[in-house]
């Protein structure tokens, strides 16, 4: 079955629609983590701190990846602002990230897709692979992307070299153990954000892996329908459960391969 016969098959485009509840979730979602994981570090606690750092993190992709996709439900200049404040808080520019993920929804698994090529190792090696790949998105965006997001680029990376820069000369400590937790998840960014949801798929990309678990989903903020994703990347985060429900009923035999 085609793409085209499948979104012929399922409605989905109600769902791109937010209410102002929604809006303000997939806006702030980050919020709560980053200050509670901020005020452990700030006295020291870094092992309880890690947990939130860890849920800021997802949350962070999250919230950015309905950024790329226009999925936020605010205006064009409130999304920009969401991914250049998180490009720092992350230890990333997130206009990179995003001009690579939008190349491998197009591009799908295949040469061109530079975000996806972590899909075809092991899991070990994606994990080595990793600081390669964050370096890599970053260098294609300032080859080959166009002026704006060059000039976004740079001022993502000249923001973060200055927050690393006040971070570290003035000691601040619970800032360094921030950016220290960030670039680590930046450098598995190529096993949690790629191999997992696209390994052993190359046979058809647009299929991605998904996960039915309740629990697992609940866990990890709905980040793994990644099935329903590619084949509808316009619907927010927020909407997959439902997507993910209207895909079962009007495609029970579609083959969903399982991430974890």
């Amino acid at each position: 079955m085609t793409h085209s016969e499948l979104l012929k098959r399922v409605q989905w485009k109600d769902l791109k629609n937010l209410t102002v509840k929604e809006m303000l979730i997939e806006n702030n979602l980050t919020i709560p983590w980053l200050l509670v994981s901020w005020g452990f570090a700030y006295f020291g606690y870094y092992l309880f701190a890690l947990p939130f750092s860890a849920f800021f993190f997802l949350t962070g992709l999250r919230q950015v990846h309905n950024g790329f996709h226009h999925s936020l439900g605010t205006s064009k200049f409130l999304t920009w602002l969401s991914l250049y404040l998180n490009s720092i808080l992350m230890m990333a520019s997130i206009h990179a990230v995003k001009f690579n993920h939008i190349r491998h929804h197009k591009y799908c698994l295949s040469d061109e897709d530079y975000e996806g090529k972590s899909a075809r190792m092991t899991w070990y090696g994606a994990i080595l692979y990793g600081p390669v790949h964050m370096f890599l998105i970053h260098k294609l965006t300032l080859q080959i992307g166009n002026k704006n997001y060059k000039k976004n680029v740079l001022v993502e990376l000249t923001s973060i070299a200055i927050f690393t820069f006040l971070a570290f000369y003035f000691h601040i400590n619970f800032l360094k153990y921030h950016i220290i937790v960030m670039l680590i998840g930046e450098f598995l960014m190529a096993l949690f954000a790629v191999w997992t949801v696209h390994h052993d798929t190359g046979e058809n990309p647009a299929l991605a892996r998904t996960q039915r678990a309740g629990w697992k989903n609940k866990v990890t903020f709905s980040m793994f329908y990644h099935l329903e994703h590619h084949l509808f990347p316009a619907v927010p985060t927020i909407k997959l459960p439902e997507l993910a429900k209207r895909i079962d009923e009007a495609l029970p035999d579609l083959n969903k391969k399982s991430t974890f």
